[in-house]
């Protein structure tokens, strides 16, 4: 008799959600072997798999069998997923196109042997990053190129602008699966995309701020205000945001800098200079990969300090979600220059969320954690550190505490839309 794979809910699932998986029909105590597969929008190969034991009714339950050995080992009742690896090496799984969905298959094999496995059953489940009624509306207002998701009902919805980083272009995965929590997400690009600057030299904070104007006369947008999220570059330019534009409540910032980063930032009359590094600093690791940590310039040492936000002039609160193990560069100081420089201007002190063993790119949960990819602006190999467990566990705590911090902050009543500085 076949074995019956079955996974709870049944068929599709939000990426962000858990997914409960069950073997039944086995023989009492039988050694199995799991195996999980993907093929990302490029037809890319990603896979996991992990060894495990049925009880003694013959049932084999990931939420409370620990996996003896493969891709990872231990209670993880989601590792077949957040264990994907890229057949071929130094691939980061992206989800470019959010309204289709991602085809996970679920193998059971017998035994725990390398070779020679016999198929014993097989179970097909569609990961979506579109939530039931959330919305998705290209926005190409002025200048502004990105797209708005929106929760469903009437609204209107607590509104967050979405930023990445310095690999530019448009994503919207992050963005999609934040809207299906009830918030108006816009996901927007700011340079290599469409007819936006090809290059962050050409990038002015005049366009964020177009940005902000759009979201706040947005109908389904609750006012007053809006708030931020940003990862890597992004979180420098939310903190930038935040510091110049009105408008703007409540900033979460993902391993990001206390400085501007990687090209100088215009706006009216003002430039802020880039904190700028010596690439002569870099280390290889034993895998060949670039470790750019150290080659960053100290932001409180002359003439660097002239590239720090000015945090004085900030709206908070602000959460800064950090891993310990970035080997982009030292999100940790970073976060704690960001705290002592607020506290001595009277403002208040931010949230900072420490992830032990989580590296540079804290994605959505049950993404595979991302140690080391071709950056894509830089077209070279990467280490971004992070262990994958630890990693993993981190990208779950942190959507939650994305998700607290921005209902709590993100409740004013509607008024006035702010006019520009």
């Amino acid at each position: 008799m076949a074995a019956k794979v079955t996974l709870e809910p049944a068929g599709r699932s939000l990426w962000d959600k858990p997914v409960h998986i069950a073997v039944r029909g086995l023989a009492p105590g039988q050694p199995v072997t799991l195996r999980a597969s993907l093929r990302d929008e490029k037809g890319a190969l990603f896979r996991a798999h992990a060894h495990y034991r049925a009880n003694a009714a013959g049932l084999l339950d990931l939420t409370s069998a620990p996996a003896l050995g493969g891709s990872f080992v231990g209670l993880e009742p989601m590792g077949l997923f957040w264990a994907l690896e890229p057949e071929k090496p130094l691939l980061r799984l992206v989800k470019r196109d959010v309204q289709m969905p991602l085809a996970v298959e679920l193998e059971v094999l017998d035994g725990h042997g390398p070779e020679a496995w016999r198929f014993l059953g097989r179970a097909v489940h569609q990961r979506v990053f579109l939530g039931p009624g959330v919305r998705r509306e290209p926005v190409r207002a002025g200048r502004v190129r990105a797209t708005l998701f929106l929760p469903p009902g009437a609204g209107p919805f607590p509104g967050i602008i979405d930023l990445f980083g310095s690999g530019g272009g448009l994503c919207e995965y992050r963005a999609s699966l934040l809207a299906g929590h009830g918030f108006a997400v816009l996901a927007l690009a700011y340079f290599r995309f469409e007819d936006l600057p090809e290059y962050l030299n050409d990038v002015r904070l005049e366009y964020f701020e177009e940005a902000v104007d759009f979201m706040l006369q947005h109908p389904k947008v609750k006012g007053p205000s809006v708030g931020l999220l940003g990862f890597s570059k992004g979180g420098d330019l939310c903190l930038s945001m935040a510091s110049f534009l009105k408008g703007i409540t409540a900033t979460v910032l993902i391993n990001a800098c206390v400085a501007n980063t990687i090209a100088p930032l215009h706006y009216k009359d003002m430039i802020i200079p880039n904190l700028g590094n010596d690439s002569r600093k870099h280390t290889i690791t034993e895998s060949g990969l670039l470790n750019f940590m150290d080659i960053w310039n100290n932001p409180l040492e002359e003439p660097h300090h002239q590239s720090v936000i000015p945090l004085e002039k900030a709206q908070g609160p602000f959460l800064f979600i950090v891993g310990m193990d970035d080997h982009n560069w030292k999100s940790e100081d970073y976060a704690h220059i960001a705290s002592e420089r607020l506290k001595a201007h009277g403002k208040d002190r931010p949230q900072i969320i420490y992830y032990p063993g989580t590296g540079h790119c804290i994605d959505p949960p049950y993404f595979p954690p991302c140690r080391a990819s071709v950056h894509a602006l830089l077209g070279q190999a990467i280490f971004y550190g992070g262990e994958p467990k630890a990693h993993s566990r981190a990208q779950v705590d942190a959507w939650q505490h994305i998700q607290t911090f921005f209902h709590k902050h993100l409740n004013g009543k509607k008024s006035v839309k702010p006019s520009k500085i």
